[in-house]
């Protein structure tokens, strides 16, 4: 895109971008002549690497009616992640999308993960350090919603499972495992297949649609605690953007299985935001990050966790379990 803006005067990416090709160094900040001298791929074809936050050229005026800079770049989450304003250590974001994709922003240190998660460049803005974070994805979040939608046809629209998850109080002991692709973070198994547990003669499509909503709430609390002990600091507020945080019973189930405060920003773009607060931030429409955190603060939506902790830990030890029986599933 860049390339294309500036009629090919810039061949430039960000870290965050550049922390997804497997060719950069987390350390080095730059790419890794080892990997390069690997895979035979000579240093002059890559881009040069700038901060997210900073000005590396112009847009060609025909493309957007006058010389706009190009201050702005990011990978995808990374972007949602400053759009949530997970500036500092120990904020984490979560986007419930087809996937979900969690990040949790640990400082200018990589934390390399000995519990099934991914270690990125976060961000760096301007001339400040670079910030680290650990990311951990779920497969099937609202593509489960799609799939009972469109395969098993249990509802008519994707608004309907929150309509329908509401009506219970809870799953009645059904637990769907979600394993439509297999399993990512931190499980990392490809052998796992979708897996429905629990079913009685009580069972009703009320239960089926909360259990998957409990799904991917389940799996986020998963990634949290192992982000927890790769970081040795327990989580206490959780920040959601994404198509399923539209639910207000999907958010709730996720404070209550977490224990932890969830909060849903009034615009939910957040990926698109962060782009702009980038580019705004390198051209001087912010000039610090305390004038960040007040972008998107207001009109909140907060959930608290209305679980006892036996009853958290019930459940959980519960999913834990299913996640045994849907394993294995394919021999390798």
């Amino acid at each position: 895109l860049i390339w294309q803006l500036t009629g090919g005067a810039v061949h430039s990416t960000d870290p965050s971008n550049a922390s997804r090709t497997m060719l950069f160094d987390l350390h080095t900040q730059d790419w890794s002549d080892e990997i390069l001298a690997l895979l035979k791929i000579p240093r002059s074809v890559l881009p040069r690497i700038a901060p997210s936050s900073a000005v590396v050229g112009e847009a060609l005026p025909e493309w957007l009616g006058g010389s706009i800079p190009i201050a702005g770049v990011a990978g995808d989450q990374q972007a949602a992640t400053f759009g949530q304003a997970c500036f500092a250590p120990g904020m984490a974001k979560n986007t419930y999308g087809t996937g979900c994709f969690l990040l949790y922003n640990t400082g200018s240190e990589p934390i390399i993960s000995k519990n099934g998660l991914l270690t990125t460049i976060g961000f760096q803005f301007g001339n400040n350090p670079p910030q680290y974070a650990l990311e951990g994805s779920i497969a099937v979040a609202g593509s489960a919603i799609k799939w009972l939608r469109d395969n098993i046809q249990l509802i008519k629209t994707s608004e309907e499972i929150s309509e329908f998850a509401g009506k219970v109080t809870d799953s009645a002991g059904v637990v769907f495992v979600t394993a439509l692709s297999g399993l990512f973070a931190p499980y990392w198994r490809d052998d796992a297949r979708g897996t429905i547990l629990g079913l009685t003669q009580f069972t009703k499509k009320e239960h089926l649609c909360r259990a998957a909503l409990e799904a991917v709430c389940f799996q986020s609390k998963a990634i949290l605690d192992a982000m927890e002990k790769d970081s040795g600091k327990p989580f206490k507020r959780l920040r959601v953007d994404g198509g399923v945080c539209n639910s207000d019973v999907a958010m709730q189930i996720q404070s209550d299985i977490l224990g932890i405060t969830v909060e849903r920003p009034a615009m939910l773009e957040t990926t698109a935001l962060g782009a702009a607060i980038a580019a705004g931030f390198a051209v001087g429409v912010w000039k610090s990050f305390d004038e960040l955190y007040q972008i998107n603060s207001k009109n909140k939506t907060v959930f608290e966790s209305t679980y006892s902790e036996e009853k958290r830990a019930s459940e959980f030890k519960q999913w834990n379990r299913a996640i045994e029986k849907a394993c294995g599933w394919i021999e390798n």
